[in-house]
Order: C-alpha cells, then structure tokens, then sequence
C-alpha cells in the first residue's frame, strides 16, 4: 500500500489516488472515456431517490465495500450484486459503491456489477481529483459521485459539479466543517453530506452532523454520512433533519447486509412513533 511519511491518511489516500489515475490515463485516454460517456443515454434521479421531500422518512444509502482504512478487510466473500439487491429488498433507497483500489480494494466494475443488478441508483464513492474520473464515473454507470470539499480547491469543486451538471449525473459534496459548509455552498453544492469521520485521523463523531446541520443551506440536501450504527442513531439524525443517512461497515461487517438493514429500520421505525401511540399501533396489527 502506497505511504508517505509523515503525512495524514487523507494525504496518502489522495497521493496512493493520483498515481493510479496518471496509470488509468495511460491505459484509456480520456478521448476513449469521453466518448462512452457520451453514448450512455440512461440516468437515474440521485437526488430524487434520497430527498425526504418535506416527509418525515429517512432515506438510507446502503454502501458497498470489501475494505476501509480503519476497520480493513470487511468481507472475505464480496458478492457484489446479492449484496445490492439485498440492501434494496432491505430498504434502500440508493447504494454507494467504493471504487478506490489500494484502501478501499474497489473497482469501477464493482459499481458497474451492482447497478446491473438494481433499479435504485448508485453513487460512486471514490477520490475525485479531475474531469478525468467524472466523465470515467458516468462511463461506469454511476448516477452521483463524491466530491470530497477537503480534497479539492475551491476552482476544482466548481468546475467538477458543472461537468457533473453537463453529463446529468449529481454529487453529494462531502463536508466535515463548518468551514467547509461555506466553501460548497458557495461552489453551488445542492446536496451536501456531512462526514462524522475525520478523514486526517479517522475518528468519527455523530455530534459533527448535529453541529452542522442547522448551517447546510436551505433547500439543500442533507446527508449524514458514517459511524450510524443503530437505530437510535438513526433517530438522533432524523430528528437533527437530515434526508438520508449514508451508512456502510455496520452492514457490511455482517452475515446478511440486507437482512441487518432490514431489521435495523423495523426498530427504527418503533422508535419513531410516538410513545403514546405505540399501544394503539401494536393493537391494530
């Protein structure tokens, strides 16, 4: 695994992500990617999938991936496309796919598999550092990709949304300060995920998506992303107003990720009714 001393995850990450690409390039021109971006005609509403819209139900995106940084190895057997449609049958209503190779151990086939095998949409979740890989992402068949604000200067973010605008594919544009809020609202960023983990150490915090919500944009779309792990977790983001939470190791780390997702939302949906209404509700069933 590529390292450089001294530096954080994020840097080596980014660093490991820039020396693929300049590989990638090499192996596929850009003119080649352009050109089968270009030919895909279908899309599928992103944003649509994972709006509340004005609603009181939270919408989940389930994520697929073999391997992550802090936890590694998740799954020795990545069934891919049963996986996905486990997590639909489960209740999602949009999957995310980790294509990153040397971290992540993904693959653009990886996301091209598991939305073969579904009709939600799917996000890419990768590093995107330049045109190369947005026109590479809707080549794939990725309907969003991941912007990741602390990644990318100010110019990039702008110049990589509009590109993602022109090929009709959205982006959830990640956020993990307030400071960042403010540099993708100013980019133009409708939806906008905050990232309870610290990419720089890892650590992860709910309170991060609670501190920060009330200053995401009106209108936006508001994504919690990582350390949900239970259904109070999942109230505590409700009830913070969000409109999806993006949620992956939990399920990952288990036997059945569709299965765990399902009975995840079951409790989830018991706490969300009101204590005084959970007797009447259990005597009509």
């Amino acid at each position: 695994m590529p390292y450089q001393p001294g530096r954080t995850i994020l840097d080596n990450i980014l660093w490991s992500r820039r020396k693929t690409l300049e590989e990638t390039r090499l192996a596929v021109p850009l003119e080649r990617v352009q050109q089968m971006a270009e030919a895909r005609r279908e899309r599928r509403d992103f944003a649509r999938a994972i709006s509340a819209e004005g609603s009181s139900d939270l919408r989940i995106i389930a994520e697929l991936k073999r391997a992550s940084p802090s936890r590694g190895l998740l799954r020795q057997n990545y069934r891919r496309r049963e996986i996905a449609q486990g997590y639909v049958a489960g209740g999602a209503s949009a999957l995310s796919v980790l294509t990153e190779e040397h971290y992540f151990l993904g693959s653009t086939q990886d996301l091209t598999e598991v939305r073969q095998g579904v009709t939600v949409p799917v996000l890419r979740k990768d590093f995107i550092l330049e045109s190369y890989q947005v026109y590479e992402s809707v080549a794939a068949g990725a309907d969003a990709l991941l912007l990741i604000v602390s990644a990318l200067p100010d110019p990039d973010l702008r110049s990589l949304l509009d590109l993602c605008r022109q090929l009709r594919i959205a982006a959830l544009m990640e956020v993990h300060t307030e400071e960042e809020v403010k540099r993708a609202t100013s980019a133009g960023a409708q939806i906008i995920g905050v990232n309870n983990r610290d990419l720089k150490t890892l650590e992860v915090n709910l309170e991060t998506s609670v501190r920060l919500r009330e200053r995401l944009p009106q209108g936006c779309i508001a994504v919690s992303e990582s350390g949900i792990k239970t259904a109070a977790d999942l109230q505590r983001i409700k009830e913070a107003g969000f409109d999806a939470v993006l949620m992956g190791e939990r399920l990952m780390s288990q036997p059945e990720p569709g299965r765990c997702l399902q009975e995840l939302l079951a409790e989830f949906e018991v706490q969300s009714v009101p204590t005084q209404d959970r007797g009447s509700k259990a005597e009509a069933h």
